[in-house]
């Protein structure tokens, strides 16, 4: 655990300590990286920010919750994805991070395609891109569907389920190990790992969180290293045999990729879910909307991603100079996105603290990223987010939460942990 600890140290622990000073003087962007601002694009930390212009300097880093902006460095092949040993970090503490490689599929190291850049992101995403397509989805929808459906049944059986554990997490988890071929008496053990995993995709985690990621990780590697061992020698029709037939990767590149596809095929959907039905519960005004006209599912789904997407803040390195928006951002430098405030711009979405499910320009929104870096599943988390609310729904028009649900204790990644809930009568 020694080389573990070191990694810990300068990937997470001191970044942790930089943002709680930072948070500590007042700077806005340290308390929001140190969850000191639980509130979503509106909260008065962005706005601060905003204040300051439209890519002020601040802890260090260049900063942003302009959408043009955001959108415009997300799309510039002049700004490439942040790695935990990119290339501004002092050459020391690079060499410390090749040392302390753990071998481990983690979501936010290489040689996950989430953390590189062409070449080896362009190949990664050539081997399962189709498999995520506009074609390939609408033929999942009815089995989406299906899925919707048996899961909102079978919570008549518990009259206050937990819609996280109950229905959220079940239908992505299901319909992610169905594209990616693995067995159902797995779902359990997927969402354990998914949960133990997720931290690992933002900066400054505790040691004990960080060190029970790791730890579910060498189970992680183990279990793949079997599975994919089985597929190689016999292949079947599914996304796994896609990475292992592969001749452009290597074992550890089909590993960390398997290990990506299976948690963000339903890592964001989950917070996604979660999130609506929370925001829909809210506001009942909208749920009757949608008895004059079911169409509105669809939209209503990118409203959500707008007003309270499950990813907060992303970051990217300038891989040359950069002069935008009257601001010189020098080669190596990092430039942090606010996508919450981006998605809270009053520039483009009139009015953006009102939620508002027929919000013509909703789809918009940068939820799900933009550019070579966009999300693979945002077909697929549309098609579950609409078919699996309205199920929802639907099926209980008198659904109320007892009380406010959990929140999960992340900052990045805004999400519930657990969500009590009513069904109430048909």
């Amino acid at each position: 655990m020694i080389r573990a600890w070191t990694r810990w140290l300068l990937t997470h622990g001191l970044p942790r300590t930089y943002l709680r000073f930072s948070a500590h003087r007042g700077d806005p962007l340290g308390q929001i990286a140190t969850g000191e601002d639980r509130l979503l694009g509106s909260s008065p930390y962005i706005e601060q920010i905003r204040r300051r212009g439209r890519i002020p300097r601040m802890s260090g880093v260049h900063v942003t919750a302009d959408y043009e902006l955001c959108r415009l460095i997300l799309r510039d092949r002049r700004f490439g994805v942040v790695s935990p040993d990119h290339r501004a970090l002092p050459k020391p503490i690079r060499w410390m991070l090749t040392k302390t490689d753990l071998g481990l599929p983690n979501l936010g190291e290489p040689p996950s395609m989430l953390v590189t850049d062409p070449p080896d992101h362009t190949r990664f995403r050539r081997v399962v891109g189709q498999a995520f397509g506009p074609k390939a989805i609408t033929m999942l929808e009815e089995r989406i569907g299906e899925v919707a459906d048996e899961l909102v049944e079978r919570l008549k059986s518990n009259p206050r389920p937990n819609l996280i554990s109950d229905f959220a997490a079940q239908l992505p988890v299901t319909v992610i190990a169905e594209i990616l071929g693995l067995p159902a008496d797995m779902h359990s053990t997927l969402l354990k790992w998914g949960d133990s995993g997720a931290p690992l995709l933002e900066r400054g985690l505790p040691w004990a969180t960080y060190r029970h990621a790791v730890e579910d990780l060498v189970e992680v590697r183990q279990y793949f290293d079997r599975y994919l061992d089985g597929l190689t020698a016999e292949p079947r029709d599914d996304v796994l045999s896609m990475l292992v037939t592969s001749e452009d990767l290597t074992r550890r590149e089909q590993m960390a990729n398997a290990a990506l596809l299976l948690d963000a095929g339903f890592l964001t959907t989950v917070n996604m879910l979660g999130n609506g039905i929370v925001l829909l519960t809210n506001h009942p005004n909208q749920l009757e909307l949608f008895a004059a006209d079911p169409g509105l599912w669809s939209n209503a789904v990118e409203e959500i991603l707008r007003y309270d997407g499950p990813v907060r803040m992303t970051g990217r390195v300038a891989n040359c100079d950069v002069d935008i928006a009257d601001q010189h951002i020098a080669s190596g430098s990092l430039v942090l996105l606010s996508l919450a405030g981006a998605n809270h711009d009053p520039a483009v979405f009139p009015d953006p603290e009102q939620f508002d499910v027929t919000r013509d320009n909703a789809a918009e929104h940068l939820g799900f990223g933009s550019g070579i870096h966009g999300c693979l599943g945002a077909r697929l988390a549309r098609s579950e987010g609409a078919i699996g609310l309205r199920a929802l729904f639907e099926r209980y028009p008198d659904l109320s939460l007892n009380g406010p649900p959990i929140p999960h204790p992340l900052r990045n990644l805004h999400a519930y942990r657990s969500m009590p809930a009513t069904l109430g009568a048909r």
